[in-house]
């Protein structure tokens, strides 16, 4: 599982160090393969590419013309790109992708369980405070509940 917060940077050719600690759950669980997409928010997604693969088929198996699965493929799907490691455990994040999430100099990686999450510093710590200001909605609570109850099953 990602988890864990960590300040980079991205240099002006768009490579940026996947953080050690990423890396090796990277390595130890997967191969050195991201797929890179943007996402809903002004953020990359970084998934390994067996959950990559699992999230397409999933989708393969809605109806394509359905309007939420199209759009998702629009925005979500058609942008992803493959993203190998280099030897250094850098990759290069390509200029489209590096536009949407708006990177250009220090990034932010977010573990966020099976994918992990690339900001722009700025983008990052607004993202958080958005979070912060609505961590008690009805939503995070549900979830909470959801989970607790969940655990207790198990």
């Amino acid at each position: 599982m990602f988890r864990g917060v960590f300040e980079h940077q991205i240099d002006a050719k768009g490579r940026t160090s996947l953080p050690a600690r990423l890396r090796e759950t990277l390595l130890g669980s997967y191969d050195d393969r991201l797929i890179l997409t943007t996402a809903l928010d002004k953020c990359l997604h970084a998934y390994p590419v067996r959950e990559w693969e699992r999230l397409e088929a999933s989708l393969a198996d809605r109806n394509p013309m359905e309007p939420g699965v199209k759009t998702l493929m629009r925005l979500y799907v058609a942008p992803a790109q493959e993203c190998p490691l280099d030897r250094l455990g850098r990759l290069l994040v390509p200029p489209s992708l590096r536009m949407h999430a708006q990177l250009e100099k220090d990034v932010v990686w977010a573990g966020m369980v099976r994918v992990i999450e690339l900001w722009s510093h700025d983008g990052w710590a607004q993202a958080q405070a958005e979070a912060r200001a609505g961590a008690e909605s009805q939503d995070v609570m549900r979830v909470l509940t959801e989970l607790r109850h969940s655990k207790e099953q198990t």
